[in-house]
C-alpha cells in the first residue's frame, strides 16, 4: 500500500471511534434521511423515473462526441465562449488568463465541487487574487481552512456550537448566537463582496446541449448574485454534466433536489445562456464555460465502469453508506468522497494511489439502491478492485495471501488441515494491526463447520 492508503487506514480508524464526530454526522444525516423519505414519497413511480434518468445519461455518454460540440455551438451563438481543458492545470491557467486580462483582483464563487477538484482557490491565492466562497457551508469551511466534508453539505461535520465558536473567533460575535443570527452575520459580510467582485465563478449542475445553456440549482441565491453583479462570469463544468435537452430538466431537477435534500425543487433554479444580451438589463458582459476533462475520458474508456459518469452529485449514496457515516468525508482525501468518489477517484487521480478506496465498502448495496440514475455502484467498486489486480498494483504479500485463500476455498481438506488453534495464532500474529487496536480479534472455532457436521451426522463430504 502507498502512503495515501496508509493515511486512510489511520484516519478512518480514528474517525470511526470519535464519538463526538459520529454523534454530529448521524444527527445531520438522520435529518436528511427523514426529509428525503418524505420527498420521495411524492414521486408516483420512482423506479420508472430512475430508469428514465439512467437511459438519458446512457444516451449522453454514448453520444458525448456529438452533444458537446452541439452545446458549444449553441452557447457561442449567444455570445458565450467555450474553453476546453484537458486537466486541472490547463483549466486553472485559462481561468487566470481571463482574470488577468480583465485586470481583476477579486472573485466571488458559488458552491462548485469541480473547482474544488482543480484546487482553484489555492491556485488563485498563489497569484494574489482573492477568491471568496459565498455558499454558507463553503464559506464556513473556507474560514476553517478545510475542504468540503460532503458534496452537497460542505459543513455537515460541524455542530452549531462549532460554527458559533468560529464566528466568535473570526468576527467577535457572541458565543450564544443562534443559527439564524450566524446566517445574518454571514449575509452582512458577503453582500458587499458581490458588488465589489470583478469576476463570478460557478459550477453547473447541468449543461443543456440543445439550448447551449447551463443550469444551476441552489438554496441560498448566492449563485444568482455571483453571476449577476460581476462583469465576467466563468462556469467550470465537467464534461459529464451534459443532458440532451432543456426539457430533460423536468426530470433531473426534481430528482436532484429530492435525493439531495428532500425538497420538491431547490429554492433557486437558474438557466444561463450566455452574457447579457442587447435587450437585457442585467448580467455579465462576458461569460465563459470551461469544459473540464481531468480524467473523465479515462473513465469513459472503461466500458464496464463508465456509468459512474452518470452521477448528478445528489449525495444520496454518501448519506446511505455505513462506511461514510462512520469515517466521514475528509478521511477519503479526495474531492469526491463516499461510494461514488471511491469509484471515480482511482480513474481520475490514479488507480495506484487510490485503489484502496474501492475497498472502503461493505458491499451492502445501499448506495446502488438509493442512486437516482441507477448507477450500479457496488458492482463498480468490485470492478475497480479487479482492475487494480489486473494492473499488478497489489503487493506480493497480498498476492500470496489470496493465493492461499483460494487454494483453501477450493479444497476442503486443505482448509481443515489447519486446526482452530493454528488459525487463531496466524490471525493474532499477522493480522492484529490490520484489524485495528480498538477491536478484539475474532476467535476461530476449534473445528470447522464441515468437521462438526461430519461428526454430528456420521458421514463425509
Amino acid at each position: 500500500m502507498g502512503s495515501t492508503a496508509d493515511e486512510f487506514l489511520v484516519a478512518s480508524e480514528e474517525k470511526a471511534f470519535d464519538m463526538g464526530h459520529r454523534r454530529i454526522i448521524n444527527y445531520n444525516i438522520g435529518k436528511y434521511d427523514a426529509a428525503v423519505e418524505r420527498g420521495l414519497s411524492k414521486i408516483i413511480n420512482l423506479e420508472n423515473t430512475k430508469r428514465k434518468a439512467h437511459a438519458i445519461k446512457w444516451k449522453v455518454m454514448e453520444n458525448l462526441d456529438k452533444l458537446l460540440p452541439e452545446f458549444e455551438a449553441n452557447f457561442q451563438k449567444r455570445g458565450g465562449k467555450v474553453i476546453w481543458a484537458n486537466d486541472a492545470e490547463e483549466a486553472n491557467r485559462e481561468i487566470l488568463n481571463i482574470i488577468k486580462k480583465a485586470g481583476a483582483k477579486t472573485v466571488v464563487k458559488s458552491k462548485s465541487m469541480v473547482t474544488e477538484e482543480i484546487q482553484l482557490n489555492e491556485f488563485l491565492e498563489e497569484h494574489h487574487i482573492e477568491s471568496l466562497e459565498t455558499d454558507l457551508g463553503e464559506y464556513i469551511v473556507q474560514l476553517l481552512g478545510q475542504k468540503p466534508y460532503h458534496i452537497v453539505t460542505p459543513a455537515m461535520h460541524l455542530s452549531k456550537e462549532d460554527i458559533a465558536k468560529l464566528f466568535h473567533e473570526k468576527f467577535g460575535t457572541p458565543l450564544d448566537f443562534t443559527p439564524q443570527q450566524l446566517t445574518q452575520k454571514a449575509r452582512e459580510l458577503l453582500r458587499e463582496k458581490y458588488v465589489q467582485a470583478d469576476v463570478g465563478i460557478t459550477g453547473a449542475n447541468f449543461l443543456l446541449a440543445d439550448t447551449g445553456s447551463i443550469a444551476i440549482s441552489e438554496n441560498e441565491g448566492n449563485a444568482r448574485l455571483s453571476t449577476s453583479f460581476p462583469k465576467i462570469h466563468i462556469a467550470v463544468v465537467g464534461i459529464e454534466k451534459l443532458i440532451p435537452s432543456i426539457t430533460d430538466l423536468d426530470l433531473f431537477w426534481p430528482m436532484l433536489s429530492t435525493h439531495g435534500t428532500g425538497q420538491n425543487l431547490t429554492v433557486y433554479n437558474t438557466i444561463l445562456s450566455g452574457p447579457r444580451q442587447a435587450d437585457e438589463t442585467d448580467g455579465p458582459d462576458e461569460m465563459y464555460v470551461v469544459l473540464l476533462d481531468n480524467g473523465r475520458t479515462n473513465l469513459l474508456a472503461q466500458k464496464d465502469q463508465r456509468q459512474a459518469l452518470y452521477c448528478i452529485r445528489c449525495g444520496a449514496c454518501l448519506n446511505a453508506c455505513p462506511v461514510y457515516k462512520n469515517i466521514g468525508g475528509h478521511t477519503y482525501e479526495a474531492t469526491y468522497s463516499g461510494p461514488i468518489g471511491s469509484i471515480i477517484t482511482p480513474h481520475m487521480a490514479g488507480m495506484e494511489e487510490f485503489k484502496h478506496l474501492s475497498y472502503a465498502s461493505s458491499l451492502c448495496g445501499k448506495c446502488t439502491e438509493v442512486c437516482p440514475v441507477k448507477i450500479d455502484i457496488h458492482k463498480m467498486l468490485l470492478l475497480n478492485r479487479r482492475d487494480a489486480v489486473n494492473e499488478m498494483l497489489v503487493t506480493t504479500k497480498e498476492k500470496w495471501g489470496w493465493a492461499f485463500w483460494k487454494k483453501g476455498m477450493l479444497n476442503r481438506k486443505f482448509t481443515d488441515f489447519f486446526s482452530g488453534k493454528t488459525k487463531n495464532f496466524l490471525l493474532r500474529r499477522f493480522f492484529k494491526k490490520t484489524w485495528g487496536h480498538y477491536r478484539e480479534m475474532p476467535t476461530v472455532a476449534e473445528k470447522s463447520f464441515s468437521q462438526q457436521y461430519q461428526e454430528k451426522n456420521g458421514f463425509g463430504d
